[in-house]
């Protein structure tokens, strides 16, 4: 994909989501200015509406956190090849996707992940059990210098993200930490994004390398594919012990520390562009919108004064309400063209004033989610904009968990995976535990385990690959 769609800039969107997903989906981010291809290979620049949404994300998860005592930080962005050695298996899992760059004092991986230059500095400030818990969290770019077909905010070789490491006391406070941070991503995802996830753990070929164990939320995008959502790490004493983090406890006696790693990452904004949106472009949650409520003019020469004035009067009472507001005064656009481009940017709300309008004291609601057109009076304008943002955000989820649910089957034999597979589900099986199983059929599938869940009604049976008993009900699917 060159980055070009072929179609002059204010036309809307010209391909449809279920005929053709990967060209919808490049076509919706590139239409609706979230983001565009750069001209190195494998990059994109994030354009501010873009990186609006990326800020919405980031204000409500970064309140989360702060809440519970982490506090912000950063770390360089070049990390010593010595640094990643310490650590073999991480260094092992990550030495395909490092960039390199080579310096007088020797040679530096540029960002992957941070553990390791992180550790260094815990190894320097932590002494003592005052010093625990330690909760840090940054919020940075990472390179990973992947080989695969560049998918906008899916899957680049530079991303933004936020990496939160801490250090503990006991083995049970690391544990208790990583299953926090996961609890805090479902509800960021669920309630901020309005995407369903299926919560729980990596097996181990799927684990973050180094960690102990590693929690995951895994959603479905129309296309079949299993997406991510971010991961909560519990690393142990792995890295405490390679990088010297010590402290001495109240007992008198020293010990390493346990730790925890953890990060969600732009491709959040992808996922919101595939679940949500439709033929006409984005569909946004209410509660990351950039823009919730947009107002277009319905201007005659002889009325625009009053209509305007009207206009802008509106728009101050929303937003003294807390709601965040766009008044399309543009001049050189019919309304017509303004409604077609912001509802290619998914702007929740749109709402029409016109003369009539103002002589009834009323306006036009528009939802951009069903289309539905209401009027409403101006007194309850903020009332009922709020109810409607309010349920725009729960049909979008409500809307969501069908399509996770629709689009998940059970299989009881392999032949029943793979078919199931190949029709682009998510398929909930039992596995014995085996990697070798596991492998299988990643080879003959291309599908992976995408999680072990917590929660899971079904009982294992027998192993879906090698007909064994089973230990685990596990999710499969292809993915990102």
């Amino acid at each position: 994909m060159s980055g070009k769609t072929g179609k002059k800039e204010t036309q809307g969107i010209t391909i449809k989501k279920d005929e053709d997903f990967s060209e919808w989906y490049n076509e919706v981010i590139l239409k609706a200015g979230l983001a565009d291809f750069a001209p190195i290979g494998g990059c994109m620049t994030i354009r501010p509406y873009g990186y609006a949404i990326w800020e919405n994300i980031q204000k409500k998860f970064d309140g989360m956190i702060k809440d519970k005592g982490h506090k912000n930080a950063y770390f360089p962005l070049f990390i010593p090849e010595s640094f990643l050695q310490k650590e073999s298996e991480h260094f092992e899992g990550f030495v395909p996707e490092v960039a390199w760059v080579e310096a007088d004092e020797g040679k530096y991986a540029i960002r992957p992940t941070s553990e390791t230059i992180i550790y260094d500095a815990y190894s320097k400030w932590i002494r003592s059990w005052r010093d625990l818990p330690m909760l840090l969290n940054q919020w940075c770019n990472v390179v990973r210098w992947e080989t695969k077909v560049t998918k906008l905010f899916m899957r680049t070789r530079e991303f933004l993200w936020q990496e939160g490491h801490t250090a503990h006391a006991t083995d049970k406070e690391a544990h208790d930490e990583m299953m926090m941070i996961l609890g805090m991503y479902v509800d960021l995802i669920k309630n901020s994004l309005a995407i369903p996830v299926i919560e729980g753990e990596k097996s181990a070929t799927e684990r973050f390398a180094g960690a102990k164990i590693t929690t995951t939320m895994e959603s479905l995008m129309p296309d079949g594919k299993a997406l991510q959502m971010g991961t909560s790490h519990h690393l142990g004493q792995h890295f405490s012990k390679a990088f010297g983090i010590k402290f001495l406890d109240k007992d008198g006696k020293e010990k390493h520390v346990h730790q925890t790693s953890w990060g969600i990452t732009t491709r959040l904004i992808g996922a919101i562009v595939s679940v949500h949106g439709d033929d006409k472009g984005l569909v946004l949650p209410p509660k990351i919108a950039p823009i919730q409520v947009v107002i277009v003019p319905i201007i005659f020469d002889k009325n625009k004064k009053e209509t305007l004035a009207e206009c802008r009067k509106v728009k101050e009472t929303l937003e003294k309400s807390g709601l965040s507001v766009e008044l399309d005064e543009r001049d050189s656009y019919s309304a017509g063209w303004k409604f077609n481009e912001w509802e290619m940017k998914g702007v929740p709300l749109r709402l029409e004033i016109g003369p009539r309008d103002i002589d009834n004291k009323q306006a036009v609601f528009v939802r951009r989610d069903t289309g539905k057109k209401d009027t409403v009076k101006l007194k309850d304008l903020e009332k009922n904009a709020k109810k409607a943002l309010e349920e725009i955000q729960n049909k979008l989820l409500s809307n969501a968990k069908k399509h996770l649910t629709d689009n998940t089957v059970s299989a009881k034999t392999y032949e029943e995976l793979k078919s199931a597979i190949e029709k682009k589900k998510m398929v909930r099986a039992s596995w014995c535990e085996n990697a070798a199983c596991e492998e299988k059929i990643k080879d003959e599938t291309a599908a992976t385990i995408r999680v072990i869940p917590f929660k899971e009604k079904e009982k294992p049976g027998k192993c879906i690959a090698c007909g064994k008993k089973a230990k685990h009900v596990v999710y499969l699917s292809r993915a990102y």
